[in-house]
């Protein structure tokens, strides 16, 4: 008898939370891709839905709380981000900090868009910060050049954006089940 494993929960987060923003349109054609995945489930958790403290307090608010929830439920994750002068959003950076273990021994990939760069820097510090927090970085993502041309959707649709999503999705799935049947059996210790 052969088991079938529950399918892998992969979070993808809106990073930026600006008006006007395009994140959450590549991010729609991100989730339309992995929706296509019978092994994966897919929730989206846009930042712009979360009313977050404008700093740090010494207690969790429930926007805080939830956030966290979310990111412990998951067990992937896929950050869509926005390049701003050469790194990700603040909005971005104050989320991931609301959680800690919730973040760890999972692996997370990223949906990156800029001008020139695709978003390459941005995604080169969110690097650094999820190695802090135990998470396992892909090697690859996607990048979008918003200087690529005015018509963004049919952009997305060439096989460049299509196959690196593909590829995406490849290392987060075996990735995300390694780590989750290695969290299963051993719990990570930080």
């Amino acid at each position: 008898m052969t088991l079938v494993a529950a399918p892998l929960r992969l979070a993808v987060i809106i990073g930026s939370t600006r008006e006007g923003r395009v994140g959450d349109r590549i991010a729609r054609w991100f989730v339309a891709h992995a929706s296509r995945r019978t092994e994966v489930s897919v929730c989206v958790i846009d930042l712009a839905e979360f009313a977050f403290p404008t700093g740090y307090p010494a207690r969790a608010t429930p926007q805080m709380s939830a956030f966290a929830a979310e990111v412990d439920r998951a067990d992937a994750f896929v950050v869509v981000t926005p390049e701003y002068n050469h790194s990700f959003p603040a909005s971005l950076k104050q989320a991931i900090d609301f959680a800690y273990d919730e973040w760890h021994a999972k692996p997370v990939g990223f949906v990156s868009y800029g001008c020139r760069s695709a978003g390459q820097h941005a995604v080169d510090q969110l690097r650094t910060v999820f190695t802090a927090l135990h998470v396992v970085s892909v090697r690859d993502g996607v990048g979008v050049d918003l200087l690529d041309g005015d018509d963004l959707e049919a952009r997305l649709a060439e096989e460049i954006p299509v196959q690196a999503a593909q590829v995406l999705l490849d290392q987060l799935c075996w990735w995300g089940r390694t780590l989750r049947d290695g969290r299963a059996a051993h719990p990570y210790v930080s």
